[in-house]
């Protein structure tokens, strides 16, 4: 089987997102995350660019790390220096890695108008650097910046770079489709010229201006590449670099080509979902392989096929990346995720039955108002049990006031007051909150915290707002989506409206009363 070295750039290409902003703490986590996943080689940082990839190199040395090998990355020694005399190749040095990766320029336009230097000036200075590190026992990872673009304008000299920094004695050479701009049937066709001309082994670097880097990185394996680099998530400059999970999980479980342990790759899903979360970035529900809407299906057609055969509609079975098959919940998914819905909650619904077809009709003409159940399931299932008779409510609204006050320094103040009763037993009470909603909240919960006391066990983790008319302007209809979770569960409810208060009323009450269903049962 053929193995392909895995190279992360999470750490540095990564890092120059825009709205990413890496602590040193977070990139040890990332770092011990990809670790553990089977990532060959991390990409710490540029040691010589910011006192934050110093600390993580002092920092990262103390880490037991089973698998990755940490790698200082920077730019070959400035023009008309030697390399002993450069703060930027000695910080390589400092950092103390065994891996260091160099980047230098492949591109004559980058050599006249950037470095201002001759292009055997830049010749050199790719030579003198590999030669002065692998000198001092460091292996080098040579990666030719702008490696298409400059076989494109000039292919005798990108040549010729390499073939400089494979004489100086690199370990390993990477052509770098840095602009992102070059097509797969370039790209391929410039590996076949590269590849027979050199002895070490061949990497590829690929950027997603124009929505080819995983494309073109797998086709650069299928060429004969043995190293790819690329970022979790696809992060990175502009448009970002090739998403490391999606190249992965095409090459191993599409080409058999061996990239890290089955083990490994049923966590692609949590070391997604992982990073987003320390970058404080928005999971990408709809990411290949990964994404919460990988394998979700909602029309009716779709479905009922999947049913019967899971191939229909998924080209891979989920659990292979630890992710996970749903079935969606909406007025285009038909009776079929209907009754799918009530056998996984043991309702007895069978395809033609009155209750099945009234759920339907109340389905579609809820989402016909703004409703959207599919990342509310705790509504639908209230909504089913409703429609079946099978729900007793656990309270009764009587009615409530939200009081909002803004005093003469600037302080904003929220009180609710709410009244109700449970099993014909008033309870009248009020409180106040961060917000309105917030403020709602803890009057519901202390209302009812006496009569159902488990839901002191219950917190909101996630509240989303969507105007669903925006030429209405503020008299708009509004979607408000809660997030719920106990001790064992999470689970989401829905509200609409044209006033926020009732339409969070709303999502706020199916959030509750499916908690005290869900211990009921």
């Amino acid at each position: 089987m053929r193995r392909v070295e895995l190279y992360d750039t999470t750490l540095r290409d990564g890092a120059q997102t825009e709205g990413i902003s890496y602590s040193v703490a977070d990139k040890l986590k990332i770092a011990q995350k990809l670790d553990a996943l089977g990532i060959h080689y991390i990409e710490g940082g540029w040691p010589g660019s910011n006192p934050k990839d110093i600390e993580f190199f002092k920092q990262v040395k103390s880490r037991r790390l089973k698998c990755a090998r940490i790698c200082a990355f920077g730019s070959t020694v400035r023009p008309h220096l030697a390399p002993e005399k450069d703060a930027s190749i000695k910080a390589l040095l400092k950092a103390g890695t065994e891996v260091i990766t160099l980047f230098g320029k492949s591109w004559d336009l980058h050599v006249k108008y950037v470095l201002k230097a001759s292009l055997d000036e830049n010749l050199r200075m790719i030579s003198s650097s590999v030669k002065y590190l692998k000198g001092r026992g460091r292996k080098v990872i040579y990666d030719a910046e702008h490696f298409f673009d400059g076989a494109r304008d000039n292919l005798d000299y990108a040549l010729k770079t390499v073939l400089t920094a494979q004489e100086a004695g690199a370990d390993l050479i990477v052509l770098c489709e840095t602009n992102g701009g070059i097509l797969t049937s370039f790209l391929t066709k410039i590996i076949r010229e590269v590849r027979p001309r050199l002895n070490v082994p061949l990497g590829i670097h690929a950027h997603n201006d124009s929505g080819l880097a995983c494309a073109n990185t797998i086709a650069a394996v299928e060429e004969g590449c043995t190293h790819i680099q690329g970022t979790i998530n696809g992060y990175g400059e502009r448009c970002g670099n090739a998403d490391l999970i999606v190249c992965l999980a095409n090459l191993q479980l599409k080409l058999g080509i061996e990239c890290i342990s089955k083990a490994g790759l049923k966590k692609l899903a949590e070391v997604s979902r992982y990073v987003s979360e320390v970058s404080n970035m928005r999971h990408q529900s709809n990411q290949p392989f990964v994404g919460e809407s990988a394998f979700a299906h909602k029309a009716g057609v779709h479905i009922n096929a999947m049913v019967k055969h899971p191939l229909t509609y998924e080209h891979i079975a989920p659990a292979l990346v630890g992710n996970r098959r749903r079935f969606l919940i909406s007025e285009l998914s038909g009776r079929t995720s209907i009754l799918l819905k009530a056998k996984q909650l043991e309702l007895g619904l069978e395809k033609e039955t009155p209750h099945t077809k009234r759920i339907l009709k109340t389905l579609q003409d809820l989402e016909y108002q703004g409703y959207q159940f599919e990342a509310a399931e705790g509504s639908f299932e209230l909504l089913m049990k409703k429609a079946m008779k099978k729900y007793k409510r656990f309270f009764e609204l009587e009615g409530f006031r939200v009081i909002i006050e803004k005093a003469k320094d600037g302080k904003v103040t929220s009180e609710a007051a709410i009244k109700l009763k449970v099993n014909k037993i008033e309870e009248h009470t009020a409180s106040g909150g961060d917000g309105p909603v917030n403020a709602l909240d803890n009057a519901l919960r202390k209302a009812l915290l006496e009569f159902y006391p488990a839901l002191a066990k219950m917190r909101l983790t996630d509240f989303k707002v969507r105007v669903l008319e925006e030429t209405a302007g503020t008299a708009a209809r509004v979607r408000v989506l809660i997030q719920s979770q106990d001790e064992k569960d999470s689970w989401g409810t829905v509200g609409v409206s044209e006033n926020i208060i009732e339409a969070s009323w709303q999502a706020l009450v199916d959030s509750i009363e499916y908690k005290l269903l869900k211990d009921r049962k």
